[in-house]
């Protein structure tokens, strides 16, 4: 039994002091984190601003009589179009054919006497003149016939106005477009304008659209164009595109008509009025639509994918830039706006800054990192509506970002990435 322990325990004694005498392993050499990089540069970028508005008809004409009278019969069809000059009531017409018939009669007889103190007054002035008559007799025939001249002018004067009465007894259309429902029916008195309508006739074609923006933005906008960071391109710079309450667009353009020169104290806005026009009565009175305004190009725009922008405790937006020597570097940013899935960015980035749009969570600042370059994605193209109140132009594709496991290095312009974090 001693004998066959013997030669275990020498094994395990050898073994034990050769592990002793052999040097440690070293540890495994960390490796820097791999992200995913994407080279900054300019590009000339169409900016849009869309705002909230509602339609209002082009012209509205409330209609009322002009006269008193009894409403004999009703002409149109409730919501149907009328034309200009349309008959739309009829109110009786009698007593004021009456009153018309009374002051030509009054013009006729009056007209009638007319040749006989002409007459009268040529004679006295002759025999005036050879004494026969007196100079008051004369006056007298002169005065007639100046007084006559003055009845006549009165009653055509009352012919007139008997005429125009008799012709406000047929109510008609002042504008064409489309007249709403009538208040009264055949049979109703009305009074000369009266304080309820009989009915409305609204205009739809063209039709504007009313758009308060903010005083704060605009003066923000003549600022960015007197700076010379945005372009105007004169024959666009009135053009107008407007989103139906479906999200559909509206297949007509439209135009800036004019922008209030007050501001509503209330909100501090101003009013922008634009036209469309509406041939085929799509837009009606009082429908909310988003419009995109034109604001102007900027040349020297730099777009980076939301995905890049990370947000401190304060939510200030930050981003990593790799400098040449392969260290990340925090970059504080001032973001103007979300152009598609894009931030366009105002300060904090020159061209050629290669940014890191993937690996935010494993690179920390000032840390050496291994980049992968992202390839070069389609540059935007045609303004068109984003998220928020300001939106820009976005691309229709996202850019072709490699693997982690491709080194490809191709720089790229800092464009649409996927989703991002929180739209500002």
């Amino acid at each position: 039994m001693r004998s066959s322990l013997a030669p275990t325990l020498l094994s395990a004694s050898l073994l034990a002091a050769l592990t002793a005498c052999s040097p440690p392993k070293a540890a495994p050499t960390a490796q820097p984190p791999e992200v995913l990089t994407l080279t900054t540069t300019t590009t000339a970028v169409p900016l849009t601003t869309e705002l909230p508005g509602r339609t209002v008809a082009y012209r509205i004409a409330e209609i009322r009589p002009q006269v008193n009278g009894l409403i004999l019969k009703r002409l149109f069809e409730e919501g149907s179009d009328v034309q200009a000059g349309q008959p739309l009531y009829d109110i009786d017409p009698a007593p004021f054919q009456a009153a018309l018939d009374n002051a030509e009669a009054a013009l006729a007889r009056a007209q009638a006497l007319h040749p006989a103190l002409v007459s009268r007054a040529e004679r006295f002035r002759l025999a005036q003149a050879d004494k026969a008559v007196s100079r008051q007799d004369l006056e007298d025939a002169e005065a007639a016939l100046q007084q006559n001249l003055a009845d006549i002018a009165s009653w055509k004067a009352g012919v007139e106005a008997a005429r125009i009465q008799r012709a406000y007894a047929r109510i008609v259309s002042p504008i064409p477009g489309r007249i709403g429902r009538s208040s009264i029916t055949d049979g109703a008195i009305v009074t000369a304008y009266q304080p309820v309508a009989l009915a409305t006739v609204q205009q739809l074609d063209p039709i504007y659209v009313d758009v308060p923006q903010s005083s704060t933005e605009r003066l923000r906008l003549r600022q960015r164009l007197e700076a010379g960071q945005l372009r105007h391109d004169t024959t666009a710079h009135n053009r107008v595109s407007l989103i139906l309450p479906d999200g559909s667009p509206y297949p007509h353009p439209g135009s800036l008509q004019f922008r209030d020169v007050s501001v509503e104290p209330s909100t501090d806005s101003v009013t922008l009025r634009m036209v469309f026009p509406n041939p085929d009565g799509v837009l009606l009175p009082g429908m909310f639509v988003r419009t995109v305004i034109e604001e102007g190009t900027n040349d020297r725009a730099i777009l980076i994918p939301q995905q890049a922008v990370a947000r401190d405790p304060k939510g200030n937006p930050w981003t990593l830039v790799v400098d040449d020597s392969g260290h990340a570097v925090q970059r504080r940013l001032d973001l103007d706006r979300a152009v598609g899935d894009r931030w366009l960015v105002r300060s904090g980035l020159q061209p050629g800054d290669r940014i890191v749009v993937e690996g935010l969570q494993r690179a920390k600042p000032g840390a050496a990192v291994r980049e992968v370059h992202a390839r070069d994605p389609a540059p935007p193209h045609g303004p068109g509506p984003g998220s928020g109140s300001e939106t820009g132009s976005e691309s229709n594709s996202p850019p072709s970002i490699p693997t982690p496991s491709s080194h490809r290095q191709v720089a790229g312009t800092a464009t649409r990435t996927g989703t991002g974090t929180a739209r500002r």
